[in-house]
């Protein structure tokens, strides 16, 4: 019998438990797709604990990403055979065997990617993307400061924001994230334990600051990156791993600049055209070679709780995908 991660009460990752469950057949407009590995994003985590937005009722599975082949077709299913490799995408529900699901949510995998990178490609990347294109509007030429650069979201920035032509200050914890982010492009790098990273942007810039900042830590890091962006500057709010941060207005009015939320999901739920946008050019840039997942681990799924650790410990250099 097919087996599934589920959350039953909230709380921390060990509250997850791992049950069998019968396999469903697809009802018309549905298909059932064999998963072989989900990725691990702190979403899931938020949800599990029932901190995040969107709060399912429960039992639920989480998990919003996975990849897998088609192993059956519903009635009235059209684009879509039995045995198509498959990215799919979830707002619950990927740390599973198996799951049935609408064709609207089937994305193809991408010919040179393995099912670990397909399932841990579009959440990152996706963010990435409407980060620095729609809202941030990154130029060729302009200077990107990425937090948490060994970070699945922040290396995906990285790699992004050299294809786009900009010069890339990747700032991470340990050396060896700082390693990856170099052989994904980063131009500089800085070390948040050797110097601080605003003194850092000002020496790498001769004092002129950055014109984007891709933040996803918050905390201290959202108020400090304030202190060394340019006139203009576009401050990306990606997320709070480190906590919630305060904006200074005063510095936000003083440098012309902007404070930008981002929500990939979202923004594409209500905007269908801005989401179709991304994913061609995601996947075009997947197929020529230029952009793919970094995944620094791979875990079976009875080990989910470990695989959500690996996340809230910063021991991911990258991505973390479950295989089934």
């Amino acid at each position: 019998m097919p087996r599934a991660v589920v959350c039953r009460e909230l709380g921390p990752p060990e509250r997850l438990r791992l049950e069998e469950f019968a396999s469903r057949p697809p009802r018309e407009g549905e298909v059932r797709v064999a998963v072989r590995a989900a990725g691990i994003n702190f979403p899931d985590i938020l949800m599990a604990a029932g901190e995040y937005q969107l709060k399912p009722e429960l039992p639920f599975t989480p998990g919003v990403e996975a990849a897998g082949d088609v192993i059956e077709v519903g009635a009235a299913v059209q684009g879509v055979a039995v045995g198509d490799r498959v990215i799919v995408k979830m707002r619950h529900g990927a740390y599973t065997d198996e799951a049935v699901v609408s064709p609207a949510q089937l994305t193809r995998l991408p010919n040179n990617f393995d099912y670990a990178e397909g399932a841990t490609f579009l959440a990152a990347h996706g963010t990435a993307h409407h980060a620095l294109v729609d809202r941030g509007q990154l130029l060729a030429g302009e200077l990107l400061l990425v937090h948490g650069a060994g970070g699945g979201v922040g290396l995906a920035a990285v790699e992004m924001g050299k294809l786009l032509g900009a010069t890339v200050i990747a700032a991470a914890s340990s050396e060896e994230k700082l390693a990856v982010a170099q052989a994904r492009g980063a131009d500089h790098l800085v070390l948040y334990a050797r110097e601080a990273f605003r003194d850092a942007v000002k020496r790498i810039t001769g004092g002129r600051g950055v014109d984007v900042v891709f933040d996803p830590v918050g905390g201290e890091i959202f108020e400090n990156s304030l202190r060394c962006i340019a006139w203009g500057a576009r401050l990306l709010v990606i997320g709070f791993t480190g906590g919630i941060g305060l904006a200074r207005t005063n510095l936000v009015l003083i440098k012309g600049a902007s404070v930008l939320g981002v929500r990939a999901g979202e923004a594409a739920r209500k905007n269908p055209a801005l989401g179709e946008a991304r994913l061609a050019a995601l996947l075009r840039w997947a197929e020529e070679g230029r952009i793919r997942p970094n995944v620094s681990h791979r875990l079976p799924l009875e080990d989910a709780a470990k695989a959500m650790r690996l996340l809230t410990e910063r021991k991911a250099i990258g991505r973390v995908a479950l295989v089934m």
